[in-house]
């Protein structure tokens, strides 16, 4: 059986309160790394920091930021007494669902700021960490989006796109340095945002709640969502030395949804 141990690692994952990111979150501090929490509310970052495990004498900690506010996450960056890290995980909620021509130009902004810039100031200040102890893991979690546009998700598409490039673009520039960057790409996972995606369909076309997710699943071979546990499986992997080699691609973690693109 093959065991992933991260002893020694130190890990920031960002989103980290709720869903995905929390899985996260959890796996990684369970594998024996030690985690910087970063998300916007501050009470349910000390509740996830409670439940994180300590059993390799880790001591946890969390960073308050609003990925709303580029600026404040750079302030709050150079704040914090960084020593060392390895692992990033970049991950923040989805823009509001909606058709592409719909949205307002400043969706597409804050949308760009939320995601991309955001993700650029956290490499900027991280990867010479990285560079130092030559050893360097940043995972992105996206969205299927990125190989096949999504229904009514029009500025999602168009962000997850852009980062899945930018994505690529680093993991070339970095390899050199022990460096890997990667995307995990969930598709409909059992978070808060696909219960937000459910109900803004279900009340802009009048159709049933039950009706609205029987169709998504219908769409699924597995005809089942995800959980957020099995998206958090592929970025332990990605986190760990099994996956030293593997560099610049997109995991698809989806039941099989996602067309051969």
């Amino acid at each position: 059986m093959i065991h992933i141990d991260l002893k020694g690692k130190k890990a920031l994952v960002c989103g980290s309160t709720q869903g995905i990111g929390k899985a996260i979150a959890l796996q990684l501090a369970e594998a024996g790394a030690e985690i910087i929490l970063l998300a916007r509310n501050e009470d349910k970052l000390k509740q996830v920091l409670n439940e994180l495990n300590t059993q390799s004498g880790q001591k946890h900690s969390y960073l308050v930021a609003d990925f709303s506010n580029p600026i404040e996450l750079k302030q709050n960056l150079d704040l914090y007494p960084f020593s060392e890290i390895h692992i990033l995980i970049n991950n923040t909620g989805g823009p509001p669902a909606g058709p592409a021509l719909n949205a307002d130009i400043n969706d597409y902004l804050q949308a760009f700021n939320s995601h991309l810039i955001c993700n650029q100031i956290l490499v900027q200040k991280l990867v010479p960490f990285m560079k130092n102890a030559k050893y360097g893991r940043i995972i992105n979690i996206i969205s299927t989006s990125v190989k096949q546009p999504l229904k009514n998700l029009g500025v999602s598409n168009t962000i997850r796109g852009a980062v899945g490039n930018w994505s690529k673009t680093l993991a070339g520039e970095l390899a050199p340095f022990a460096i890997t960057v990667n995307n995990v790409l969930p598709g409909a996972t059992k978070t808060e945002r696909l219960t937000g995606i459910i109900k803004n369909k279900s009340e802009k076309t009048g159709v049933d709640l039950n009706e609205v997710e029987h169709e998504m699943l219908s769409e699924i071979p597995m005809q089942r969502f995800g959980s957020a546990d099995e998206i958090a499986n592929a970025a332990l992997f990605l986190a760990s030395n099994l996956a030293s080699y593997i560099t610049g691609t997109n995991i698809v973690v989806d039941g099989g949804r996602t067309g051969n693109l």
